[in-house]
């Protein structure tokens, strides 16, 4: 096994929400060294134009190769709508996976009619990415996309079984079930936390979580590449970010499912 197989794997989000990705990335990929960078001081991205997204986005790839990473994993589905493309081209020949991308592909192979929802934030939903990443595989496929910005704050409150949560969802999810989707994708990394309470509003709607198919879309890529650590010594996990708020290590654990050690604070730019 060559030096590169040991080498972690770069994981990014605008904020916390990335930290579900990694949480799969961990169950999934035991072995693999994992280096997180959350841009706390800069989220939401979602408000910001393209061009910033872009800058901000390159600035924390440069960050991460810094770190010898040997795959880039797009953890916000905000960054892979605006930013993949220049993404790939600043990491050359290295891994770049992309939730939006591995959403997409499972949720073809899930449908049973050809027909898919999905719920994101606002920009996600207007950027139309999931639309143009599942019918460039399938251009016959049905798209409806449900903006559902409440929530992101509801989760990030950890109201994830709350009463207001649950009439949210049920709002959300009206048009989904009256349009006889039987396959939506979360397409928010904070929505993955919620997938019980969808489970039960949406007991005949298939699920496709993005964190669970980019842990999977990355073990793949990297045993295609030869580049598995195969290692049996404890993995090295490391987090940054660019500001620690006053209830960032409580959402953060939320989010990863275990206690968050070795954060520093990085500012960029």
């Amino acid at each position: 096994m060559s030096q590169s197989n040991h080498k972690p794997i770069g994981v990014f989000d605008s904020g916390v929400g990335g930290l579900t990705v990694v949480r799969a990335l961990m169950e999934r990929l035991p072995h693999e060294n994992i280096v997180y960078f959350g841009d706390t001081a800069r989220v939401p991205y979602g408000t910001k134009s393209r061009n910033t997204i872009e800058e901000f986005s390159l600035q924390i790839v440069d960050f991460l190769m810094q770190h010898e990473v040997k795959a880039l994993v797009i953890a916000c589905n905000t960054i892979a709508a605006v930013a993949y493309k220049r993404i790939q081209q600043m990491a050359g020949n290295m891994p770049v996976l992309s939730v939006i991308d591995a959403g997409a592909q499972a949720a073809l192979k899930t449908t049973q009619n050809n027909h898919i929802g999905v719920i994101a934030t606002s920009t996600t939903v207007n950027s139309n990415a999931y639309a143009r990443a599942i019918h460039a595989h399938n251009p016959d496929t049905r798209i409806l996309s449900q903006a559902t910005p409440l929530l992101v704050p509801l989760v990030e409150e950890g109201w994830l079984e709350h009463e207001v949560t649950r009439l949210t969802v049920r709002e959300y999810l009206k048009p989904i079930l009256a349009d006889h989707v039987d396959t939506l994708i979360l397409g928010c990394t904070h929505f993955p936390l919620l997938k019980p309470l969808m489970k039960q509003e949406a007991p005949n709607i298939e699920l496709v979580d993005s964190s669970i198919t980019t842990a999977e879309a990355t073990a793949q890529a990297l045993s295609h590449a030869n580049l598995l650590n195969q290692s049996q010594q404890m993995p090295d996990y490391r987090f940054y970010v660019s500001d620690i708020p006053l209830r960032f290590q409580t959402i953060g654990e939320r989010f990863l499912g275990r206690s968050l050690e070795q954060i520093e604070m990085m500012r960029l730019g």
